[in-house]
């Protein structure tokens, strides 16, 4: 084994060589001139309508996919608005309820997911430094396999960034179904801690059809209503430039949010349990009105685009359930910039 080790790193370091003279060798490396076009992070569309149409959840206590939509608005460089919303496409996609449907031995009905927020961001900092962009040169002979088979070369073009060092502050309500049995599971519970109002507790087991013992499985709903508050730090860049006549035109408008937020949440709310006619509490199991949730959001300054988005994190509800991440795609995403009105003059 010690002595194939050289020899490995050795050809690794050829291998590495000659990919760097390749790529000194390109006949088309060639020096390129640009002229600016326009360098304004601060022009860009006061409002921006983003549809969600796929949205995948990883969430403990129900792994969902659906669709949203949300809205965002800049007033001047004083505060950002967001409003956003989504629901599972249809019952498949929203797992535990499914499982509800299927398997639930009690008389709960399984809670739709619905998940919605809005809140604002204070521009704490709002400011402008120089920095610099790469952009791809492109041609329109690339076009198919042709571009999608070669490694493109790129440009550093010097550009102004837009900073947003902003404060948070929202609400957030979703409602979700929940299996008891892993919740209670979670949290070294057994589902002896579910009593009705004369301190019995719900059966641990029931009876078939074939007259054999199976285990009671439990379902519910959850309902949370809370606040967030929290910080983040935006990036603008509003840069166009026109290549020489060899290229197209080159472009970064790129609107990038990265974000950090604590979730209180003093409404958390499991629904009791319903079986046989009987009502058993839900209040033994252990609930928490804390989470966090960390980010990132991007979109571009043009009137029709598309944008990403991403979370993880931990959210308010039953305690050892509340751990999510989150991935979303808009498309398409519409901005305007809110401004309608024309010069007029007199004859």
């Amino acid at each position: 084994m010690t002595v194939k080790r050289p020899r490995i790193f050795l050809a690794a370091g050829m291998m590495f060589l000659c990919l760097c003279s390749l790529a000194q060798s390109r006949k088309d490396k060639n020096p390129v001139t640009y002229e600016e076009l326009y360098d304004e992070p601060y022009q860009i569309n006061k409002l921006f309508v983003q549809f969600q149409p796929m949205y995948g959840e990883l969430y403990v206590s129900n792994v969902n996919a659906g669709f949203g939509l949300e809205a965002t608005y800049f007033w001047k460089d004083k505060m950002t608005f967001r409003a956003h919303g989504r629901l599972t496409y249809f019952k498949r996609f929203d797992f535990t309820r499914d499982l509800a449907e299927k398997n639930s031995n009690v008389q709960n009905v399984p809670n739709v997911f619905n998940y919605y927020e809005a809140g604002a961001t204070y521009h704490i900092k709002d400011f402008e430094e120089s920095s610099s962009t790469k952009m791809f040169l492109y041609k329109k002979s690339y076009r198919g396999a042709r571009w999608a088979s070669r490694v493109p070369l790129t440009a550093e073009i010097p550009c102004k960034v837009r900073k947003i060092y902003g404060t948070r502050l929202g609400g957030i309500i979703f409602d979700t179904s929940v299996d008891i049995n892993r919740s209670l599971e979670a949290q070294d519970k057994t589902s002896d801690v579910l009593v009705d109002t004369d301190g019995n507790s719900i059966p641990a087991v029931f009876t078939d059809g074939n007259g054999e013992e199976q285990e009671l499985d439990i379902y519910s709903g959850q309902n949370v209503a809370g606040i967030y508050v929290g910080g983040s730090i935006s990036w603008i860049k509003n840069v166009a430039v026109d290549f020489d006549s060899k290229y197209t035109e080159g472009v970064d408008d790129l609107i990038f949010t990265a974000f950090l937020d604590i979730i209180v949440a003093p409404s958390v709310g499991v629904d009791d349990i319903r079986y046989n006619g009987v009502v058993y509490s839900s209040d033994a199991l252990d609930t928490s009105i804390i989470g966090f949730r960390a980010g990132i959001d991007g979109k571009f300054n043009r009137t029709w685009s598309w944008g990403y988005g991403g979370e993880v994190g931990i959210r308010p509800g039953l305690k050892g359930r509340g751990f999510y991440a989150l991935v979303k795609i808009s498309f398409p995403v519409f901005s305007t910039n809110l401004d309608y009105s024309v010069e007029a003059f007199g004859k």
